[in-house]
């Protein structure tokens, strides 16, 4: 079991992400990039390399300024959509990435550089995103 949020939890799904082809959705596909994820004051920062996430890491706000993006949401938000996940064996048409994106006046994905071929990284490689929080499915989450 592994606590959301921690590094911990990332490494576990990063575990089952990388380590199995079907949960990358029979193939994934590459994806380049370097994502926040940002829970209430907690913030992760995860790197995307071809086919894998190949690093997880506790961060703290400085490092929003460097990534591509970073999803921000309540850890109230982010624990109704990790539970969802796990009730349905992935994200139900309320709660994938690009739901909740289209949901929030401001939008899910945001940076702190303004750059928006940057910030655009997240619709690119949306579907590798949505893969990899799906796997999270697998593993056994305490909040």
């Amino acid at each position: 079991m592994a606590k959301f949020p921690s590094v911990r939890w990332f490494d576990a799904v990063r575990e089952v992400f990388n380590g199995d082809e079907s949960v990358q959705g029979g193939g994934g596909g590459y994806c380049n990039c370097v994502a926040g994820m940002k829970v209430g004051k907690d913030i992760f920062v995860l790197t995307f390399e071809g086919v894998e996430c190949t690093d997880a890491v506790k961060a703290d706000d400085a490092a929003l300024d460097d990534v591509d993006f970073y999803l921000d949401m309540a850890p109230a938000d982010w624990r109704e959509m990790i539970s969802n996940i796990h009730s349905n064996n992935g994200a139900d048409r309320h709660h994938t990435l690009n739901t909740l994106d289209l949901e929030r006046e401001d939008g899910l994905a945001t940076s702190h550089h303004g750059d928006q071929y940057r910030e655009d990284l997240f619709f690119r490689y949306n579907q590798t995103f949505q893969y990899f929080f799906n796997a999270s499915a697998r593993i056994r989450t305490d909040f």
